[in-house]
């Protein structure tokens, strides 16, 4: 039997979006209960991992060039061109802290309401033109390669670690998978000129923290 999908729905509707990429996805409540078992597991290695991706990023001219732009939320020194900036100024820390909430939030959230939706929204949409000034409107290529990067560090521990059995490790594995393409998505929709929130649907995100990646 073939459901029907309604395609204006999908570029307004966030909760009706995210319904129709899990069916797809087959993403379940089983894999948010993986990727919430996950966590303890993940949890001392975040640090290790924040400062792996901001190394990759740093290893390129063309992404460590976002970081010469201001944060928004932190207030801290600016570099310029004769200062630079380094992987232990005080800005890379505030956004190294801030993909380790992302993390640590994202393992931990048991229930995928409207309020987390917008929450994985609004980490997209902070990264291009979409959300005003204050963006830093970071071209796609860049975000989707730092995606993919992240899956494969979080995959890496899952793997290396030795108390879990192959049946669970292989279902994380895919859980994580999933998570990464409704995320990635969360973000690429920012980047169509087709999506256009519903105007009655309140954004929730929170307003404190608002960085996260790159």
């Amino acid at each position: 039997m073939t459901e029907r999908i309604d395609n204006k729905r999908l570029n307004t509707d966030l909760r009706y979006r995210f319904d129709y990429l899990s069916k797809f996805l087959n993403f379940t409540s089983d894999d948010i209960a993986l990727l919430n078992a996950f966590a303890p597991i993940l949890f001392p290695r975040i640090p290790v991992i924040a400062d792996k991706v901001y190394r990759k990023l740093f290893s390129f001219d063309i992404t460590k060039q976002y970081f010469m732009i201001n944060t928004e939320g932190f207030e801290g020194f600016l570099p310029t061109k004769t200062h630079g900036v380094s992987l232990e100024s005080a800005q890379m820390s505030f956004r190294k802290d801030m993909l380790s909430m992302y993390l640590k939030r994202v393992l931990t959230q048991c229930e995928w309401n409207d309020t987390f939706l917008q929450y994985l929204s609004h980490i997209g949409r902070m990264h291009t033109n979409q959300a005003g000034s204050a963006s830093i409107n970071v071209d796609y290529i860049h975000i989707n390669a730092l995606l993919g990067y992240l899956e494969q560090l979080l995959i890496e521990a899952l793997w290396s670690d030795e108390h879990i059995d192959d049946k669970t490790r292989q279902r994380t594995i895919m859980a994580i998978n999933k998570f990464f393409w409704i995320q990635n998505d969360f973000f690429t929709m920012h980047y169509l000129t087709m999506w256009q929130e519903a105007p009655t649907v309140k954004d929730t995100s929170p307003k404190k923290h608002k960085y996260c990646c790159i």
